[in-house]
């Protein structure tokens, strides 16, 4: 079993977390900018289907990408020295969100509700909340979304529509990431593609302790601008 939050109450100790499914830690209370807040700060994401209570993770063990750990596969770095794209930032997040939500080949239904998108586009309004997207010929073609507290960012999603667009963006989002002296990157659950990026998987309490560090590192809250940079 696990608590089913109300508004104010807090969330239990990670310890109280299910082993199956992993990671399983809460359900309800809402998704006000307050609670995300608290949630990122502690390690904690939303993940649940359309019609569903809202349910809290905290996985262990917890993929990551360290910034200075960046590997980038060949195939996507022969499409970096192209120049027929342009990578930008927090310029259409919405767009990026319902991109991410739509239909993939395999999957039924989409974990990112119209819940979510109106919580996390509150979330980028307040500077907390951002996308890197990818551009081809004035369309967006590719990009991601995530959390930012302090130098910690927390990925949730990404989407292509062109090939490797996603992946561009993903490249360059760490290579800012580490140009701001952020410690880590949040990738949630193990996939190959991360780990072809040189994601890893860390345990939770690992994870937990540099969160600790990082999430209260002062940094300007609004919009990102990305430094101008060649691969």
């Amino acid at each position: 079993m696990i608590p089913w939050l109300g508004p104010k109450d807090p969330f239990p100790p990670l310890e109280q977390t299910l082993d199956e499914p992993n990671g399983l830690l809460a359900a309800g209370g809402g998704l006000s900018t307050a609670r995300l807040l608290e949630a990122y700060r502690q390690g904690i994401f939303p993940w649940y289907g359309e019609g569903e209570p809202i349910l809290w993770w905290s996985p262990d063990p917890r993929m990551v990408l360290v910034p200075g750990e960046l590997k980038v596969p060949r195939s996507v770095g022969k499409m970096l020295r192209k120049s027929h794209f342009e990578v930008r930032a927090d310029t259409a997040f919405r767009d990026v969100m319902v991109a991410c939500a739509a239909p993939r080949r395999g999957q039924r239904g989409t974990w990112i509700t119209g819940e979510m998108v109106e919580a996390y586009t509150r979330l980028h309004q307040l500077g907390h909340a951002h996308s890197v997207e990818t551009w081809i010929g004035g369309e967006l073609a590719g990009g991601l979304y995530g959390v930012a507290l302090g130098r910690a960012f927390f990925g949730e999603s990404m989407f292509s529509r062109a090939t490797d667009a996603s992946k561009i963006a993903l490249v360059h989002l760490v290579r800012q990431l580490q140009r701001w002296e952020f410690g880590i990157i949040d990738c949630q659950m193990a996939t190959p593609l991360l780990a072809s990026f040189g994601a890893r998987e860390i345990p939770r309490r690992e994870f937990s302790n540099r969160l600790k560090e990082l999430v209260n590192y002062p940094r300007p809250v609004g919009l990102w601008r990305f430094d101008h940079v060649t691969a």
